[in-house]
């Protein structure tokens, strides 16, 4: 009879231990699949070089060849938005003949949180 008690215990412990490692890998591979589903999310990047305010009569105005004076001196960082929130700046540069931009800063995340 101690003998069988013994195999129930053991058998009881290892049925734990399985449910554990269950629950520690259903843990894992859910983690796994946020992380797919949140690296497959779109996001719209922009690059603010500058704004600039206008009435209406003065945009009715504008024709090939008007120019348009910006906010931003020259020279001064551009904003790089991810979602219209600013999550870094940097400078135009080429590449391949396209233009991109090099980040000189980002922008830690708590100070992101306190913009949004």
């Amino acid at each position: 009879m101690a003998d069988s008690e013994t195999e129930v215990d053991v058998e009881e412990a290892g049925a734990e231990n399985t449910g554990a490692e269950e629950n520690l890998t259903e843990e894992v591979a859910k983690e796994k699949i946020d992380q797919e589903v949140l690296q497959t999310i779109p996001v719209t990047i922009t690059v603010q070089v500058g704004r600039a305010s206008l009435k209406i009569r003065d945009l009715l105005k504008l024709t090939q060849g008007s120019v348009v004076e910006l906010d931003r001196i020259a020279g001064e960082p551009l904003d790089l938005l991810v979602n219209n929130t600013v999550v870094a700046q940097g400078e135009i540069v080429l590449v391949n003949e396209r233009y991109g931009i090099r980040l000189t800063r980002v922008i830690p995340a708590t100070d992101r949180m306190k913009n949004i």
